[in-house]
C-alpha cells in the first residue's frame, strides 16, 4: 500500500493542504492513518475520494452539506458492490439488489432536486434576458438613427 504525504495529495487533487485537513475535520473525508511521528499517511483511496468530492463540488455544484450526503450514498454503493459478488443465495442477492436500488433512488433524488433548482435559476435568467432584450429593442426603435457622422473632437496638430 503506497502512502502519500499531504503535499502529494494536494498536488494530485489541486486542493490546498488546509482544505484537505478541513475536509477531514468535518468528516467529508475519512481520517488517514498517521505515522509514529504523527504525519498523515494518505492512500490512493483517499485521493480517489477527494476527486469524487471535487467532482461533486465543481461539476454538480453541491454545497459541502450536499457533498456529505452524496458521499454517504456513494460509499453505500461501493459497499454493496463489494459484497454482492460474494453472495451466493438468490434471496440474499435480491435483498442486496433492493438495498442498492434504494440507495440509487436516494442519490438520484438528490441530483433531481439540484437539477430542478438549476433549471429554475436558468428559467429566471432567461426571462430576465428576454426583458432586457425587449428594453434594448424598444430603446433602439425610439432612438432616432442619424446617418451623419459624429463630429470629431480631436484635430491633429492642436494642443489642449
Amino acid at each position: 500500500m503506497d502512502a502519500y504525504k499531504i503535499d502529494d495529495v494536494a498536488r494530485e487533487t489541486g486542493l490546498t493542504k488546509r482544505t484537505i485537513r478541513y475536509y477531514e475535520e468535518i468528516g467529508l473525508m475519512p481520517a488517514p492513518e498517521r505515522s509514529e511521528g504523527g504525519t498523515r499517511r494518505y492512500t490512493r483511496a483517499h485521493i480517489e475520494h477527494l476527486q469524487r468530492v471535487i467532482s461533486a463540488r465543481d461539476v454538480l455544484g453541491f454545497s459541502l452539506q450536499e457533498i456529505q450526503a452524496y458521499m454517504v450514498y456513494a460509499e453505500e454503493l461501493t459497499g454493496h458492490r463489494e459484497v454482492y459478488p460474494r453472495i451466493s443465495e438468490p434471496e440474499q442477492q435480491l435483498s442486496k439488489l433492493r438495498e442498492m436500488d434504494g440507495t440509487l433512488d436516494r442519490q438520484l433524488s438528490q441530483l433531481d432536486e439540484k437539477i430542478g433548482r438549476i433549471l429554475a435559476l436558468k428559467e429566471e435568467l432567461e426571462q430576465f434576458r428576454t426583458r432586457v432584450r425587449g428594453g434594448i429593442a424598444r430603446l433602439e426603435a425610439d432612438t432616432p438613427q442619424t446617418s451623419e457622422p459624429k463630429p470629431n473632437t480631436y484635430t491633429e496638430g492642436t494642443e489642449s
